[in-house]
């Protein structure tokens, strides 16, 4: 039994020997065949070369725009609503009739109180964390320059996906206290702290020093990114704790002597240099600029969204001045319209390939006739059909698989050149390489086959009379 064994492994071995031979063989001579005619090959390969091509910058196009959507997906977090005011703004002239028909109600605005009635009344919030933001300018040891401080809850950096490079976050006792405290982005650290560590030293904001208990970790995120968004950037940021925000900076709810002075001044002047953002910011009422709602489930987004809307409308007097928007869905519907992009990059890779594949066959049925003779004379002194049909098939892959590493390269090219010109994110992975290599060959088999199965059958006798 054991010689039976050894002697099986040793056929095995013999015919896997004769089979890496036969291979060797049949490529040697298809590549002398398709070297004799070097042009012509190079012009049957070329549909191959854009069906590969158009294959490598569609997988570029749908990798960078599946990368970028997690990367937003990140900074705006997952399973978020977003809540924002909306501050009125009226221009030119006021009939007087129109104001007599439509009585002005009473809205408080979006408060601190509304977000603590999302997180309390509706079952399916994890959390809420609200946002304050109020231009400032930031000094330290006579350097200064504009900045933003945002007064933020305990939970807002674990919902925005914030974390820490130093330090730690707000403590209770931070918030009880409406402590001079805050975190710092790394764009604050690197103009105001060039010499030294910034946790534990002061820095000034606005007409308030504050203590840096923490700096966040640098967050790349490009001006068109933020924009299109809706978010800033968290680098130039200064964080207080928000009853810090309420009490030390501005709280828009209560109407101060001082506010009621500016108002009055701002009333009376005549100067139209004012900025949209200013004449905004002076209407703007509303206590939070933003109110941001984690939900446990992605399911259930739409129906939380569609639960707040109706309770904020009750809360606010039947007035709509609030929008609510879910992230999620808005990049969603980006996705879709990206994989649109590639489906139809993607058909027209398939015509390519398909009409590259015809052109293989083409010239591979027509070479049949050009090389009967060749044929004849390979039969009469051994060769079988199978030498026949592997010689014809090997030289269709190799045409194929030709125009299929020119494409690949061609790809990257594009792709390359998609990014800088289009500024679309385009990734080429190694999968996508071996994807469209395995499509080259692909191709090179299927049409390959007929025209070698017909130069397999031909007659040795008829072939070698024939002139």
């Amino acid at each position: 039994m054991t010689a039976a064994v050894v002697e099986a492994g040793a056929s095995s071995s013999s015919r896997a020997r004769a089979l890496l031979a036969h291979t060797i063989f049949s490529g040697r001579t298809a590549a002398e065949a398709v070297a004799h005619n070097k042009l012509r090959a190079a012009l049957t390969s070329l549909g191959i070369l854009f069906g590969v091509a158009s294959v490598i910058a569609m997988l570029a196009i749908g990798n960078g725009a599946e990368q970028e959507i997690l990367q937003q997906m990140r900074l705006l977090g997952a399973n978020n609503i977003v809540v924002t005011p909306i501050v009125e703004q009226t221009e030119g002239k006021v009939d007087k009739d129109d104001s007599k028909k439509q009585s002005k109600k009473f809205t408080p605005g979006l408060t601190y109180l509304d977000a603590q009635a999302i997180k309390s009344t509706i079952p399916d919030v994890s959390a809420t964390s609200s946002e304050v933001v109020v231009n400032s300018v930031i000094t330290r040891e006579g350097h200064h320059r504009s900045g933003k401080i945002v007064g933020v809850d305990s939970s807002y950096f674990g919902v925005m996906n914030l974390r820490l490079a130093q330090g730690g976050r707000f403590s209770a006792t931070h918030f009880a206290s409406a402590g001079p405290v805050a975190i710092i982005g790394q764009g604050v650290k690197s103009r105001f702290f060039t010499t030294e560590e910034p946790i534990g030293h002061t820095i000034k904001v606005g007409n308030q020093h504050l203590t840096v208990i923490g700096v966040l970790e640098d967050r790349q995120v490009s001006a068109e990114t933020a924009q299109r968004l809706g978010i800033r950037d968290a680098n130039m940021d200064v964080y207080v704790p928000l009853p810090t925000m309420l009490l030390r900076y501005r709280n828009r709810a209560e109407v101060t002597q001082q506010e009621m002075e500016i108002a009055a001044r701002a009333f009376n002047s005549t100067d139209s240099s004012e900025t949209d953002d200013e004449r905004a910011e002076k209407r703007n009422y509303n206590q939070l600029d933003k109110v941001i709602v984690q939900v446990d489930k992605s399911s259930a987004v739409t129906a939380v969204a569609d639960v707040m809307r109706r309770m904020l409308q009750r809360r606010h007097n039947d007035i709509t001045d609030f929008e609510i928007s879910v992230p999620e869905l808005l990049l969603q519907q980006e996705q879709h319209t990206k994989t649109i992009f590639n489906m139809v990059l993607g058909a027209i890779a398939s015509i390519s390939l398909v009409v590259g594949g015809i052109g293989i066959m083409n010239i591979m049925l027509a070479s049949i006739l050009e090389r009967i003779k060749e044929i004849g004379v390979r039969r009469a002194v051994g060769a079988t059909q199978k030498d026949i049909g592997a010689q014809f098939l090997s030289e269709a892959v190799m045409i194929s698989l030709a125009g299929g590493i020119a494409g690949i390269l061609v790809g990257g090219i594009l792709s390359y050149s998609i990014e800088r010109i289009s500024k679309i994110h385009t990734i080429v992975s190694p999968m996508s390489v071996l994807v469209a290599f395995g499509v080259s060959v692909a191709v090179g088999l299927v049409f390959g086959i007929m025209p070698a199965s017909k130069a397999a059958k031909q007659d040795p006798i008829v072939c070698l009379r024939y002139e």
